[in-house]
């Protein structure tokens, strides 16, 4: 059963924090426009963005050791820390605007601060972790890092992980005590709450089966009401599809060129969750290790303190897991039917590439939950299995591409997004940093898909983003400004306090 078209200006797919953010931006931008939400499950955040789905880290490079790599001169390259790191700037700014225009309240219910660390073993590590250390702590971007490998200032830090700790290696870590836990989950909510209370039309438990363009040059979308059966049609000038893993299949129904030669690969990770209040109470921050040799970006082991619910939790992980499926609700035949003809030939070059990464997730596939506990004692010596339980988190859909760097099938590890040459449609795909990074995510698209607007938006998004279209490194003063503001109005602390 079907019934006749509707029509709207924007289309966002899937409820999660990228089309929180955008569908945000669009109505403080332009209020008139009628915005209208597609997600298949119950309600908002419940896939990628949902808290227990993701690291909850706000991810800014200051405790992630693949964000800077060292050079074959022995120099430490802080590009990409200095990128990501920006990018969070632009998301606590948008946040800090929305708190004090009262569009979203209790910041305190979706942003925490806390220490991120860095924790390095064996002089090798400790020799790269000084060097990191020198390249960023003079950088305002990390203005207030320390780094200690005296186990007194160490247990001082991190007591829960020094704690009969046997081993002859050396230890190391540096602490940057203004690093912050994300519920990504809980501000997706309040952002569509919010939107809801603006007359954006939400429609949960609806899929999108299908997305093709009329002849008028408009999107058409059909969409299966999951609760009827029935089939409706809707139409609009722009559709954003920000799905998850689902986005994939969605962007390849659109036929647009830019969507053709990209595969997905998908990836599931496991966490151990301390169920011992009395464990949970001896760890204070977000403590990040190194990956091991041959481990992709993704794995890097860390232990996390978590506010979920304002209450205080603490996971391990992530251990990779294998699903054909590229959402957690998705279906097993998810990755079979991604491949098409146009990508057949990047997803094998892939697979004869990323054989160390295969191995590697048969490896953890087939980790018991005693082994899975070996690995977490090497950041708690006194580690007792029966205090930890585990949970499986998100599924990630890595993203695969022809690329100049890396030739035929490279493995992306983070966030793509893909615009028709018109502007006319957009889709998000990869993983982290992810839901960090939205609102720069976001600034992105609405330069490439509605160019002809920016320059009358430009007063409002420097009102929201007050460092819109200025690099901040080379405006000190501004990231002072940025943190005295996000200080005040998110209940966070100062640089270095």
């Amino acid at each position: 059963m079907s019934n006749g078209e509707n029509k709207t200006d924007v289309i966002l797919i899937g409820a999660g924090i990228m089309s929180a953010t955008l569908g945000t931006f669009l109505k403080e931008l332009v209020p008139e426009w009628k915005v209208t939400v597609f997600e298949k499950l119950d309600s908002a955040g419940e896939e990628s963005s949902n808290e227990w789905n993701n690291a909850g880290t706000g991810h800014s490079a200051l405790c992630e050791l693949n964000y800077t790599n060292e050079k074959p001169d022995g120099s430490i390259d802080i590009g990409k820390a200095i990128k990501v790191n920006e990018q969070f700037q632009l998301s606590l700014q948008f946040w800090s605007y929305l708190v004090k225009s009262g569009l979203i309240h209790n910041p305190q219910d979706f942003i925490m601060q806390l220490p991120h660390m860095s924790l390095v073993e064996g002089e090798q590590n400790i020799t790269f972790l000084k060097k990191r250390f020198e390249a960023l702590s003079t950088n305002p971007l990390f203005q207030g890092m320390q780094i200690s490998d005296d186990p007194e200032k160490l247990m001082e830090w991190i007591p829960l992980i020094m704690e009969g700790r046997t081993s002859k290696e050396p230890v190391a870590a540096t602490k940057i005590d203004y690093g912050t836990d994300v519920n990504f989950g809980a501000l997706t909510r309040m952002l569509f709450e919010h939107l809801e209370s603006k007359n954006v039309e939400m429609n949960y438990k609806h899929s999108v089966k299908d997305i093709k363009r009329t002849d008028n040059g408009l999107w058409e979308v059909k969409v299966h009401n999951n609760a009827s059966g029935r089939i409706e049609y809707h139409t609009a000038k722009f559709v954003f599809i920000g799905g998850g893993g689902g986005s994939l299949h969605l962007l390849q129904k659109t036929g647009i060129p830019e969507g053709k030669h990209i595969g997905g690969f998908p990836v599931s990770g496991v966490f151990l969750v301390c169920n011992n209040p009395d464990v949970i109470a001896q760890h204070h921050a977000k403590v990040y290790g190194k990956a091991k040799v041959g481990a992709p970006p993704m794995s890097v082991p860390h232990l996390d303190t978590r506010f979920i619910d304002n209450k205080k939790s603490l996971l391990f992980g992530p251990f990779a897991g294998f699903s054909p499926k590229f959402l957690k609700t998705g279906s097993m035949l998810d990755l079979v039917t991604s491949v098409k003809p146009n990508n057949v030939l990047t997803m094998l070059a892939a697979g004869a590439k990323e054989m160390s990464l295969t191995k590697y997730l048969v490896e953890q596939v087939m980790l018991s939950k005693e082994k899975r506990v070996e690995e977490l004692r090497e950041f708690i010596p006194n580690a007792k299995s029966e205090d930890w339980d585990s949970v499986v988190a998100g599924q990630r859909v890595q993203v695969i591409k022809d690329t100049e760097a890396g030739g035929k099938g490279t493995l992306q590890f983070g966030t793509e997004v893909i615009t028709a040459t018109d502007g006319s449609i957009a889709a998000l795909l990869g993983a982290s940093p992810g839901a960090s990074t939205a609102v720069h995510v976001m600034i992105e698209i609405l330069n490439k898909c509605f160019p002809q607007h920016m320059k009358e938006w430009e007063p409002k998004l420097k009102e929201m983003v007050p460092s819109y279209g200025l690099p901040l490194m080379e405006n000190p003063e501004l990231i002072t400004e940025i943190h005295a503001s996000a200080a005040e109005t998110l209940g966070l602390n100062e640089f270095g306090e």
